[in-house]
């Protein structure tokens, strides 16, 4: 009884915030808000499911300050299962929105005496940096960690990353880009989200054994993780001799929570011989005759890590379509550097 009763009082905050805010009253949406935090935890399933794209819909309407926390709350929303394909266009929007605000931050700053840049952090800004650039412009600068938490959480969901276009998606990366340039917040997470493949083909190259392997990726946050689930797919699948992962390792890379301690089985080389390291993402691997082409060779020197997910909500899949033919495979190596 007390569950739902705690359930009803979350999408009765709702209510009320709704109206507070397209009334404009800043009092009520405060207090209206408020409520939203005190009973979210005992919202249920169905509760959150109505929440998230009506708490998504206000954001064009709510004040610059506080956009961003309302954000984060629609980001849990979407982790709590809410429907992340109706909530993101209005958090990626928002974004949009902020990072082209917080550009006009930076000009401003520059423009008023420049000096190093505040760093974002919890509460109100700095009154002097109100005072330099205005309070639209510092309130996107100082809202930028919480924009880049609620993006991640809808682009966690592959139905949001494939239905993200082209332009959308290079004009963020783009300002992101700015925004770690002026040694503003690095946005590292959304960087790599903006930069996840789906559904992405990969032709791999084993040098060692003159072999090659097409294979499809997809949700796969950096190299690291690429590189233990290939170790998987082609060593444990009983391609290429090796060192294969264990289940866990492979598991925590594509599905399963946590972190287990893995070991690499390759080198990841590019066909010009520079290497693919394992920090940046499979992004980096160049395209050569429409495809991403990467060459496994031998490791120079014994490397670990933590396997897992770079993006714990995001599921990666990996898989073997076809092994390549002889002849395939030695056109695709004919366009490859020789190996250092």
């Amino acid at each position: 009884m007390i569950e739902n009763q705690g359930r009803e009082r979350f999408l009765d905050a709702v209510a009320g915030f709704e109206t507070a805010v397209r009334e404009r009253d800043g009092d009520r949406s405060e207090h209206g808000f408020q409520q939203l935090h005190r009973h979210f935890r005992q919202a249920g399933e169905d509760e959150i499911a109505v929440a998230g794209p009506r708490l998504a819909a206000l954001l064009p309407e709510v004040p610059a300050g506080p956009r961003g926390v309302l954000a984060v709350v629609v980001g849990a929303c979407v982790e709590r299962g809410a429907d992340a394909g109706s909530c993101a266009p209005y958090v990626l929007a928002g974004l949009a929105g902020a990072l082209a605000d917080a550009r006009e931050f930076r000009e401003r700053w520059a423009a008023t005496g420049g000096g190093e840049l505040p760093e974002p952090t919890a509460g109100d800004p700095a009154p002097e940096a109100v005072e330099r650039a205005g309070t639209e412009a510092v309130a996107a600068w100082w809202t930028l960690p919480q924009w880049e938490m609620a993006s991640v959480a809808m682009l966690n969901h592959a139905e949001v990353r494939t239905a993200l276009d082209d332009e959308l998606r290079g004009g963020l990366l783009r300002a992101a880009a700015a925004v770690r340039e002026a040694s503003g917040p690095d946005l590292k997470c959304l960087t790599y989200a903006l930069l996840v493949l789906d559904d992405e083909p990969l032709l791999v190259l084993h040098r060692p054994t003159g072999t090659g392997y097409a294979l499809r990726m997809s949700g796969i946050g950096d190299n690291f993780q690429l590189h233990t689930l290939l170790a998987d797919v082609l060593v444990g699948g009983g391609h290429l001799p090796g060192r294969a992962p264990s289940a866990q390792e492979a598991a925590v890379c594509r599905d399963q929570p946590g972190q287990v301690p893995a070991t690499g089985s390759f080198n990841l080389v590019a066909p010009d011989g520079s290497w693919v390291w394992n920090e940046g993402t499979p992004s980096d691997i160049p395209v050569v005759d429409g495809v991403r082409l990467l060459v496994l060779d031998p490791p120079p020197y014994e490397r670990g890590w933590p396997a897992g997910r770079f993006f714990p909500g995001m599921t990666g899949d990996l898989r073997l379509e076809r092994v390549l033919d002889a002849e395939e495979t030695r056109r695709r190596f004919a366009v490859c550097a020789p190996a250092n």
